[in-house]
């Protein structure tokens, strides 16, 4: 059976490729699952996508993830990075690895975004590099 890996997106990511696409691009979170699921399969593993505008969602399925054996989980956290001590807790709790993806990169925005909460108890960080953050996240996830 092949190992899965969480894919958790927070909050307004269902709008991505209409939400300010000079900043996230316009690949939509459907375009990314494809391209994810495509990779996965090249990878022998299973991906489970999921996204939420709910903090205490995220927080269910970073525990979901440790109780059903995930090989890690790649975590979009949309605005929680910079406000979520309850995601930062809830990652420091779990055994299973997180890697912390942003399609832009944080540090060159707002001063506000500069500082990641989940980042601080992730595994890594990827960030920057649009829709392909993801994938270089997935890359990472297959070899931990």
């Amino acid at each position: 059976m092949a190992d899965t890996i969480y894919v958790l997106n927070g909050p307004n990511l269902n709008l991505l490729g209409l939400r300010e696409p000079e900043v996230y691009g316009h690949d939509t979170l459907d375009d990314i699952a494809g391209q994810l699921e495509d990779r996965a399969r090249e990878l022998d593993l299973v991906i489970d996508m999921r996204q939420s505008n709910h903090e205490g969602h995220l927080i269910d399925w970073l525990h979901e993830a440790q109780a059903r054996g995930a090989q890690a989980v790649i975590l979009n956290p949309g605005g929680y990075t910079h406000t979520s001590v309850a995601l930062h807790d809830a990652i420091r709790s779990i055994a299973t690895p997180v890697i912390e993806v942003h399609l832009s990169n944080p540090h060159a925005r707002e001063d506000f975004r500069h500082t990641s909460f989940v980042g601080r108890a992730a595994r890594g960080t990827i960030a920057g590099f649009g829709a392909l953050s993801y994938m270089l996240a997935l890359e990472a996830a297959a070899r931990l």
